[in-house]
């Protein structure tokens, strides 16, 4: 026993040196491991950091910020005019860097557009909105490829301080509501056709659809004359949200469009703001409740009740979406959301990411603006000759028969989101989604100065003729020239338009349309 005893010692010891020596060992090749991982993110990060500061990469928040390389949407970085002015104080980016604006198609803070677009784009709009509204409007669309506006005007737009700025604009013509375009629209095709004839002779919403319609089918005659590819109609509370393309570029969406596609739908998001004392939308205003046409049935329908929060409907407004279409023969309007063609119907498309972002009721005053606007009796009957929609004739009674606070209270229930879990709620199920592209954009042009420039441009170089031309213009109807609403310009085409055979009836025009209703629920305010 004692000799078995002995003989295992140092079978023991043995075992211990060599466990000894492994834990050594594993010890060493920790520590090592260890140190390299901590090297590596160390090294990776400062490579990095050599490349950013030598202009050899570009980070993901410089590249949607005022940046001197290349705006979003912008595919010609070489075109740098005009890069060396700066405004009273330098634009600052996202990174707190001091930058002199520079864009590819920005020249002499005009965005001097020159003829090498393509495709070529145009939007016609109907607005009385001041500059505060109409300026941001048309630089967001000039810097995704726009390059003409057509702008019919009434109201502030049509003043003397708002117009002779936008006359000053490149790309942008100015038509005034005068008894003589009233005159010429009365004789135009669509006037004396059934599909329009519906909404005739009624006041307010049901006024400005015909008078969208008219202008559209003018724009026709003038975007072709001006040798137009595209053609869409917008209000100045909506803008195109060009993804889906390489770039956020509209010009690049709609040259991937096939050859043999007429129209190209935009399902629109509505705007939904989270706070009552909001100034300006576009650059204040991140949140949006998604279209049906970009949502999933099931998702859709199953937030129904929960994403209306007691409103009649899923959206506050429309939610039929607006429409860009090929110049061609034979073009007409189908009401202010739709095209169509006298001799086919249009082969259309609708787009899956692309939207168009609708500002609606963004700010308080909004419920009075429309509310002064109109003429109809504060009654749920007598609105519907006002409104299409139901929102409209329960913002317009409260607007007409409420106090300030309890205007304020019903602005607060029914349109602002102030309901933190809900938000999140709809969030993470796609119904509510954050677009913060338009806001960047928008705002990194106020803060270039370009606004300002465009302004204080105008009043310098129109001043004198504005004050010659004052007493024969806005202030008195049908006392303009028709040179301003481009009468001599565009009968000889206009006529070559009323000659087609007007035989055929149509159905109705296309008005704004609520999205679809969850079967057996109405709700009403």
């Amino acid at each position: 026993m004692a000799g078995l005893h002995s003989s295992s010692r140092p079978s023991s010891s043995s075992s211990l040196s060599s466990s000894s020596s492994s834990s050594s060992s594993q010890q060493v090749f920790t520590s090592r491991l260890l140190l390299l991982l901590t090297l590596l993110p160390l090294t990776l990060a400062f490579f990095a950091f050599v490349l950013q500061w030598r202009g050899g990469l570009t980070d993901p928040v410089t590249r949607w910020s005022p940046d001197p390389f290349q705006f979003p949407g912008m595919d010609n970085p070489g075109s740098n005019v005009g890069s060396d002015r700066r405004s009273g104080s330098d634009c600052i980016d996202l990174l707190g860097r001091s930058k002199s604006p520079a864009f590819p198609y920005f020249k002499d803070w005009k965005f001097d557009v020159g003829s090498d677009l393509n495709p070529k784009i145009c939007i016609i709009s109907s607005t009385s909105a001041g500059l505060e509204q109409t300026l941001p409007w048309i630089f967001y669309h000039k810097v995704i490829g726009v390059s003409t506006f057509f702008l019919f005007v009434e109201g502030k737009a049509a003043s003397p301080n708002v117009s002779k700025v936008l006359e000053s604009i490149p790309g942008v013509k100015v038509i005034y509501r005068t008894k003589e375009l009233e005159e010429q629209q009365a004789k135009s095709r669509i006037w004396n056709e059934t599909w329009l004839a519906s909404f005739f002779y009624k006041p307010c919403n049901y006024e400005l659809f015909v008078k969208q319609s008219l202008n559209m089918e003018m724009s026709i005659v003038m975007a072709r004359d001006a040798g137009m590819d595209w053609i869409i109609h917008l209000d100045t509370d909506e803008l195109i949200h060009p993804v889906g393309a390489r770039e956020y570029s509209l010009r690049q969406l709609l040259a991937g469009v096939p050859g043999n596609v007429d129209m190209v739908v935009f399902p629109n998001y509505e705007s939904s703001v989270e706070r009552d004392d909001v100034k300006e939308p576009f650059t204040e205003v991140s949140m949006f409740k998604k279209n049906y046409d970009h949502l999933p049935k099931d998702v859709y329908f199953g937030n129904y009740k929960e994403s209306t929060r007691g409103n009649p409907n899923y959206f506050l407004t429309y939610g039929n979406g607006k429409s860009a279409a090929r110049i061609q023969d034979h073009l007409r309007p189908n009401g202010a959301h739709r095209w169509h063609n006298y001799m086919k119907t249009p082969n259309e498309i609708k787009l899956d990411e692309a939207a168009v972002l609708h500002y609606t009721y963004p700010k308080f005053s909004d419920l009075t603006s429309r509310r002064d606007r109109c003429g109809c009796k504060p009654t749920k009957e007598d609105v519907k000759r006002c409104f299409m929609l139901e929102f409209d004739r329960a913002a317009f009674i409260i607007a007409s028969t409420a106090t300030e606070e309890e205007m304020l209270r019903w602005y607060r229930e029914h349109v602002v989101w102030t309901d933190k879990e809900l938000k999140l709620k709809l969030l993470r199920r796609g119904i509510l989604t954050r677009i913060y592209a338009p806001m960047v954009i928008i705002q990194g042009l106020r803060d270039s100065g370009l606004f300002g420039s465009v302004i204080q441009s105008a009043q310098t170089t129109l001043s004198k003729e504005i004050k010659s031309s004052n007493t024969s213009r806005v202030d008195k109807p049908g006392m303009i020239s028709s040179r301003k609403i481009g009468v001599k310009e565009t009968t000889a085409t206009a006529r070559r338009i009323l000659e087609i055979p007007n035989e055929t009836s149509y159905e109705s025009a296309i008005p704004p349309l609520s999205p679809p209703i969850l079967d057996g629920l109405h709700i009403g305010i």
